[in-house]
């Protein structure tokens, strides 16, 4: 028998309770064999001493139990035991996003913990494991412009790619047009229905030679929806200075962050434009995107029944056939 048990179901289960009979016809030959047979009292069993118990009659006393073990396979037959197996057909609409993110030496400033690239880098990070099926992407961009990683679903490149991330990869201004472009030219022959990017900035647009609002022209154009981040604090933040002597000091300095200009990117592509000022507020961002944008997934699932009675209806017709041929011929008796 090959049969899992842990898997077995019963189409007609009701039938289980006819187990009774030949559980109740074991019971009762134990119950009744002490008086069926007369009890002989000897004073001593050297008369009988070398004498075996007939093999014959011990089979005949015991023929009940092939029986009993016959009528039960067949119950369990009866019952029908199947096995059930579900096929899931799982088709997935998978969205294509790219993360923009300013590398410039703004993203020094301290009031993020260490300072607002490493925590931009962590939470963008918990973003991506959050993406299982989608296709994602990475571009930097600071006085100019690059892709890190380009679209994949390996997200273990981009993950890796974007802990390379470090200052001095660009120079210190900050061309949103250029990376919003950069962003846009990775998107532009994508096929996915929804083509999402969400740059990352904490500061204005002052490098590159293209301009915010001609790149965001071209994502409307190529229906890219663009998430805006503005990260930082309203007034003087900590910064890192050099202090002549090779060692930096964090001192009060005044980042501007143009709001208005992420604003009108992330409402003129049907976005959103998201104002940050600690890491709980930029993770909670994160988690809002990923709920806005989610992964369209439909699931057929397909049962196959597999009938498994056939094991039980094969081993209890053997065992009645041994039964007859036990009683009717190995210990058949002439009266």
């Amino acid at each position: 028998m090959f049969v899992n048990w842990n898997q077995i179901e019963f189409a007609h289960i009701e039938f289980l309770a006819l187990l009774i009979i030949p559980f109740g016809m074991i019971a009762w030959h134990f119950l009744r064999f002490p008086r069926q047979y007369a009890t002989l009292t000897l004073p001593t069993l050297s008369g009988i001493k070398g004498h075996r118990k007939p093999v014959r009659g011990w089979i005949k006393q015991h023929l009940f139990i092939l029986h009993a073990l016959a009528m039960g396979l067949l119950i369990v037959a009866l019952a029908r035991p199947q096995t059930r197996f579900q096929e899931e057909d799982i088709s997935v609409e998978a969205i294509d996003i790219i993360l923009a993110l300013d590398v410039s030496e703004s993203m020094r400033a301290m009031d993020f913990s260490p300072n607002r690239l490493e925590t931009a880098k962590a939470k963008a990070l918990a973003f991506i494991n959050s993406r299982n099926e989608d296709r994602l992407g990475l571009v930097i961009f600071g006085t100019d412009a690059f892709t890190q990683a380009p679209l994949t679903t390996d997200h273990e490149i981009v993950k890796n790619m974007l802990r390379e991330i470090r200052f001095g990869l660009l120079d210190g201004g900050t061309a949103i047009g250029m990376g919003l472009s950069t962003a846009i030219l990775r998107l532009k022959d994508s096929d996915a229905k929804s083509k999402v990017i969400i740059l990352l900035t904490d500061g204005e647009n002052n490098s590159g030679f293209i301009d915010p609002s001609t790149a965001t022209e071209a994502a409307i154009q190529e229906g890219i929806k663009v998430y805006t981040i503005g990260v930082g604090r309203n007034g003087p933040v900590p910064f890192p200075m050099n202090t002549g002597f090779g060692n930096l000091e964090p001192k009060k300095q005044l980042i501007p962050l143009d709001e208005e200009l992420l604003k009108e990117i992330a409402q003129r592509t049907g976005g959103k434009y998201y104002a940050v000022s600690n890491s709980e507020a930029l993770s909670n961002v994160y988690q809002e995107i990923n709920e806005l944008e989610k992964t369209k997934r439909q699931v057929s699932r397909i049962t196959r029944t597999t009938e498994e009675f056939h094991e039980f209806l094969i081993l209890g017709g053997l065992l009645f056939i041994l039964e007859l041929l036990l009683r009717y011929v190995v210990v058949r008796h002439i009266p």
